[in-house]
């Protein structure tokens, strides 16, 4: 009966060390799906989920780029934890992450924002490029939401003007940000950027936010020179008060859209378009480029003086000769009329 009673503890011992060992490479293989290292990596990659990405769509991603050490231990992962719902976005892959961080990262949609810099742009379809390369927007159907009065008649613009709702900075945004998403960020930023006392400001010198931006697009596409920028906002708030086209260069070459012109030449004035401001007088309806921060309180705090012309310096140095009257600009120039021609500058 004694020995009975032995073998029984024996096969109960047996079994138990049996469960315990088969509990402890279940346990173990657990752990090694969902903690063990499955990104090695010596620079950030980054995974792209577009809206409507499914589960299979992220493991047959994942698996064609060959960003894991091992795909089937993260389906393992993925079921033992019960990941099935994927939300889009842009997630960092770094070096050293487990199955179970990315998981957590992909089910939180814990994405990582990217930057998108404004700056530099003269036209809405290389907005809208500029725009498709960092967000998951198209491009083409972008270019057609700037065009339609109807969706812009929300923010007060037209598809002339809409370019002066775009403040240039670098914007934090998440990969899959819509239009709106985007159109809304950018409206932040400029009631941001319009606070009461630049509103005063321009009220003071006859302007309204919109062409503000007009005026301080071509002041930026007529200098760099941050010293520079008031004195020539001052030569053009002069000519528009006294009635004068503004014949700002710049304009042509926008309405003529060829961005390598050096030198203006008479026929380029001859172009039939409301941003030729030597044919029109007044304002063009939209501006030439996104102006910058500067150029916009350049305009703001335009110098109040009686220079009614000016021209860019004989020298290159970027600054400008300033005159009162036409016979005065004509010397300033035909010294720079020269000094292009010596340079072999003839277009």
């Amino acid at each position: 009966m004694k020995s009975t009673k032995n073998n029984v503890r024996r096969i109960f011992l047996v079994i138990f060390l049996i469960l315990i060992a088969g509990a402890s490479i279940i346990g173990f293989k657990i752990y090694g799906n969902l903690y063990a290292q499955n990104i090695s990596t010596t620079k950030s990659t980054y995974l792209f989920l577009k809206s409507g990405t499914t589960y299979e769509v992220l493991i047959d991603s994942l698996s064609k780029n060959n960003q894991l050490n091992d795909i089937e231990s993260f389906k393992n992962a993925c079921k033992f934890k019960r990941f099935v719902k994927v939300k889009p976005g842009k997630y960092k892959l770094t070096d050293g992450m487990s199955n179970n961080d990315l998981i957590n990262k992909l089910r939180s949609g814990n994405q990582d924002p990217v930057n998108v810099v404004l700056y530099g742009i003269r036209k809405k379809e290389e907005l809208a490029g500029k725009v498709a390369k960092k967000l998951d927007i198209d491009s083409l159907e972008f270019v057609a939401f700037l065009n339609d009065k109807n969706k812009l008649s929300k923010y007060g613009l037209n598809p002339d003007n809409i370019l002066t709702v775009f403040i240039p900075n670098t914007y934090q945004l998440f990969w899959n940000s819509s239009i709106e998403d985007f159109m809304n960020k950018m409206g932040d930023a400029y009631k941001k950027f319009w606070t009461e006392d630049r509103k005063n400001k321009a009220q003071n010198i006859g302007l309204d936010q919109t062409e503000v931006s007009v005026l301080a697009s071509i002041i930026q596409s007529e200098s760099t020179r941050k010293d520079d920028k008031p004195i020539i906002a001052g030569v053009y708030l002069n000519r528009l008060q006294k009635g004068m086209p503004l014949e700002a260069d710049p304009t042509l070459v926008w309405a003529l859209n060829d961005f390598s012109i050096k030198r203006v030449l008479n026929k380029h004035k001859k172009i039939d378009s409301p941003y030729n401001t030597y044919m029109y007088k007044g304002l063009p309806p939209g501006p030439i480029t996104l102006p910058s921060i500067e150029s916009l309180d350049a305009v703001l705090n335009a110098q109040k003086h009686n220079y009614l012309y000016f021209c860019a310096k004989e020298d290159f140095s970027g600054y400008s000769n300033f005159a009162e009257t036409l016979t005065e600009h004509l010397k300033n120039a035909k010294k720079y009329q020269k000094a292009l021609s010596e340079r072999g500058i003839l277009k």
